[in-house]
């Protein structure tokens, strides 16, 4: 079914509906009409990595972890694979009755904001801190998990727009004032491309306010910007609670109606945790027209007539039990957490062979917990395996020696528990695997949970308190140490750090984490993750929480020493660049380039290309990620790798928000960026070629 079809069958349908009729449309809870065969349907559902809040589904690492990979067609693989087991799991609920919330086609996903500041909280749900990547996942995970059949497998949801990333505290009144040259050049492209080119089919206005005007009704944002400009077809829906926030905590508009009135009238179609009332005296009022109210319903039952839910036969009927955590889907979930870790640090104990090692200490508050795994927004997997699980598996022959240990982090000076235990563990043993960081519990969504730090941002980035005295008792006495670190933010392990002899950052990695995590700790498996976010010391000053301007933020605009810095990772093996060429097409560049594994295993090399600008009258950032390409190679093989570099990248944005060409451009390709911390973390230098 065509758009058009679609948009013509809703317009006949809302010509034959009452105007409260219509006001109950618009609420995320929309009742059935039964006069006119339509049926109850729950806008809100979640997928931000699986099929979440329903009960069984395929638990894919968390979305920080998979844009570690850099693999676009991966993640498209994934989403493809979410896709199908949301309408496995619609079909099973409509079977037997259940309309209900998390039970409907529309997903609340993916998180496209832009992690600009490390002790965001729900940065753990974006793909990172960079334009490009972002763009360039979301798409791939839009157009994967909305198909291209003739109905819509899913609605995808592009979310929050815009210019949101904390703090969580302030979020339902926190009005974030950024420029032109920094909406456009940071906090909008991923927007921008979603809609143009994955043609994602919803939007989720953000809580907070942009430039003086809270999102949710935003004519900025909405009309001039998301429609007008881009050209959006589909519906908006507000993030939950958020149209109260307009009158009760940004005081934009006197009371509920007036409230309504503003978000509809500016292009805001369905309201997530809102009463139909306000509606209702929206229009009583003379504050809305039956016009913008047809409008936006006509906007809402366009996306159903899409997702086929009138049709006597639906589509993706044959869906059903057996796609659900299949066993097809969780071998994609293994190869996604082997591409999601990222090796920080390899003084050259790893990869650790079984036949090498005796007696394992593995230790720490997540060497058995699942919480770890799964992140937020997440279903519930038939079967987990823990990262402690993961090493007495990878490891048969050896004895494995257990301690949880500390808390999480510290409440009233509660003593760690197992500490003297998981100290003579470490001491006894050949080797010690160190298993700390974050879990949902400490960075989180304002409201999911309270811990001793804020709600749901962290305070800095150190290891949190509970953990740090373990962590350090451990690292003193271990023989060898291998630290594996939970989370979905940037963290500085300290003096445990420099202990260390492997660092490997896991995330939150899904199902099949411990699996995954050993895989790599034995070398079946080479790492090839890359840092999508910049790893900041801890001592380095922060710009304010507050202070949305992008100087001296990400490694585009930072003026210090990252701890590791962004796109970083180590491998196994070791690639060689050679014979970079650049030319000239329609639409951009191509770049291409020889790339040779002359190391000791086979293993991915994740290619990415740089854009180096000048000018004498625009702000320029340092570089620029414009092209990445992901190349499997046997030992000994030698791939010619192809990027396209679009040209939209290669342009800067001046201070009215206007994208120009530079007055020089060069490109500089290689398996990292060009900054001399990834020298001197041992990556070979990346090749430069001119434009």
């Amino acid at each position: 079914m065509t758009r058009e079809q679609a948009a013509a069958k809703a317009r006949a349908l809302v010509a034959q509906m009452t105007n409260e009729e219509k006001a109950s449309q618009v609420v995320d809870t929309s009742p059935a009409i039964e006069r006119l065969g339509i049926p109850a349907y729950q806008w809100w559902n979640e997928a931000l990595h699986g099929v979440a809040r329903a009960g069984l589904a395929t638990v894919f690492p968390q979305a920080i972890g998979m844009a570690s990979s850099f693999d676009a067609d991966l993640l498209g693989e994934v989403a493809a694979a979410i896709g199908d087991e949301g309408r496995a799991k619609c079909n099973l609920a409509r079977s037997e009755g259940d309309r209900g919330q998390y039970k409907g086609l529309t997903f609340w996903s993916p998180n496209i904001n832009i992690f600009r500041d490390p002790r965001w909280g729900r940065g753990q749900e974006t793909y990172g801190e960079d334009p490009f990547l972002t763009s360039k996942l979301g798409i791939a995970f839009v157009k994967n998990l909305q198909g291209d059949g003739p109905f819509l497998k899913a609605a995808a949801c592009a979310k929050h727009f815009a210019v949101h990333s904390g703090p969580e505290m302030l979020r339902h009144s926190f009005d974030a004032v950024v420029s032109e040259q920094d909406l456009e050049d940071t906090y909008l492209p991923a927007f921008e491309h979603l809609v143009k080119d994955a043609k994602v089919e919803a939007v989720m206005g953000a809580y907070n306010a942009t430039n003086g005007k809270p999102c949710n009704a935003s004519d900025v944002l909405l009309e001039q910007t998301l429609r007008r400009r881009w050209g959006f077809e589909g519906h908006v829906v507000s993030d939950c609670g958020a149209i109260r926030d307009i009158y009760q905590h940004h005081h934009y508009a006197e009371d509920g109606p007036h409230a309504a009135a503003e978000a509809l009238k500016n292009g805001c179609d369905v309201f997530c945790d809102c009463a139909d009332g306000y509606v209702i005296g929206a229009l009583q009022l003379g504050l809305l027209s039956v016009e913008e109210l047809d409008r936006a319903v006509t906007r809402l039952l366009t996306t159903r007539f899409l997702l086929g839910d009138f049709e006597e036969e639906p589509p993706y009927a044959e869906l059903g039990l057996d796609d659900i955590d299949s066993p097809a889907h969780r071998a994609l979930n293994l190869t996604m957490a082997h591409e999601s870790m990222v090796l920080l640090k390899n003084d050259g104990l790893l990869p650790l062979a079984p036949d090498r090692v005796a007696s394992i200490a593995v230790v720490g508050p997540f060497a058995n917990a699942v919480d770890v795994l799964e992140g937020n927004y997440n279903g519930t997997a038939g079967k987990y395996v823990t990262l402690a699980e993961g090493v007495m598996q990878a490891y048969p022959q050896a004895r494995v020696y257990v301690a949880e240990g500390s808390a999480p982090y510290i409440l009233d000076n509660r003593p760690n528990k197992q500490l003297s235990e998981a100290v003579a563990y470490a001491r006894a043993c050949d080797v010690t695997v160190l298993c700390v960081g974050l879990n949902p519990s400490i960075e989180s969504e304002e409201g999911e949970v309270k811990n001793p730090y804020t709600v749901g941002d962290k305070p800095d980035l150190r290891l949190p308190d509970g953990q740090r005295e373990f962590a350090e008792a451990v690292a003193a006495v271990a023989k060898r140490l291998i630290v594996l670190v939970t989370g979905g933010s940037s963290l500085d392990l300290g003096p445990v750090g420099e202990k260390a002899d492997a660092v490997l950052t896991v995330w939150y990695p899904g199902a099949r984490g411990g699996e995954a995590a050993a895989d790599i700790l034995t070398g079946r498996v080479s790492p090839s993750g890359r840092l999508p976010v910049t790893f900041y010391r801890a001592d380095d000053p922060l710009p304010e929480f507050t202070d949305y301007r992008m100087e001296g933020r990400t490694y585009r605009y930072m003026k210090t020493e990252p701890l590791y810095p962004f796109g970083y990772g180590l491998s196994y093996t070791h690639f060689t660049y050679a014979d970079a060429r650049c030319r000239k097409t329609e639409t951009g560049y191509e770049i291409a380039v020889d790339v040779t594994n002359d190391g000791a295993c086979d293993g991915r090399e994740v290619v990415q290309v740089y854009a180096d600008f000048t000018s004498a009258a625009v702000r320029t950032p340092n570089c620029a990620l414009c092209g990445t390409e992901s190349v499997f190679l046997r030992r000994g093989e030698t791939a010619r790798v192809t990027v396209n570099v679009d040209e939209y990248w290669c342009r800067l944005v001046d201070a009215e928000g206007r994208r120009v060409p530079p007055d020089s451009l060069k490109f500089y390709v290689g398996g990292h960026q060009p900054d001399s911390r990834s020298r001197a973390l041992g990556c070979d230098d990346c090749l430069c070629v001119d434009a």
